[in-house]
């Protein structure tokens, strides 16, 4: 299994045969390196309803007839367009084809950019093979994350360290703390000036800490 981090929060999971795209922003991404015609996916999972997290997900859906998986008001509005989507909502799980997909908190908004409510917002949990991914979307620190790393032994998590929409530095430090995946990945930075944060001072704050974090390039292409 492959985990691609485009940058901002999008990334791509594949595995042999089946391709997951979570929050694809990346035509209007100034530092994704990628173009949306350029990716496919089997599935897209959004977090929340933001124009910088769904992105690009209709134009991909439309070329790859791709299922929508996300918290139920927003899977209705993918629906209501004629897209296909299975609806879900927070602390519930289902098994896909490729694992299985929890949907957990996450302290943010989620409003569509003509206004759509588009429910809660959430993180997401995989469990996909034999590893644990987490991304936690969008959100501020909340204590809950120990329960989360507690009951899931998380391999890989996904975090920002933005600042000013989400959590920052500081906050993304104790989050691994409480998580304690054995891999932490920084997302959610450098997009937009209001978001500018250093991954690699997050990282070495991380590893004083006795958190490993692996800092990906925009574009990369890791081996889970």
């Amino acid at each position: 299994m492959k985990l691609r981090y485009f940058s901002h929060s999008a990334c791509q999971i594949s595995t042999k045969n089946i391709t997951i795209l979570i929050d694809p922003f990346l035509d209007g991404n100034p530092t994704s390196p990628v173009k949306s015609e350029e990716i496919s996916a089997d599935y897209i999972i959004l977090t929340h309803a933001h124009g910088d997290h769904i992105g690009d997900s209709e134009k991909i859906a439309k070329r790859c007839n791709s299922t929508f998986i996300c918290v139920n008001e927003l899977a209705n509005y993918f629906a209501s367009k004629g897209f296909k989507a299975h609806n879900m909502h927070i602390g519930g799980s289902y098994n896909f084809p490729f694992g299985k997909v929890k949907f957990t908190i996450a302290h943010h908004g989620s409003v569509t950019p003509d206004n759509y409510y588009g429910g809660e917002p959430a993180g997401v949990l995989l469990f996909i093979e034999d590893k644990v991914i987490y991304h936690t979307g969008d959100t501020g620190l909340f204590y809950d994350m120990k329960l989360i790393g507690e009951l899931n032994k998380v391999d890989y998590m996904l975090l920002p360290i933005g600042d000013n929409f989400t959590m920052g530095t500081d906050d993304a430090l104790k989050a691994l703390e409480f998580v304690n995946p054995k891999t932490a990945i920084p997302i959610h930075y450098n997009t937009f000036p209001v978001i500018e944060a250093d991954p690699n001072q997050f990282k070495e704050k991380a590893e004083l800490q006795g958190n490993f974090v692996k800092v990906l390039e925009f574009g990369e292409e890791i081996e889970v």
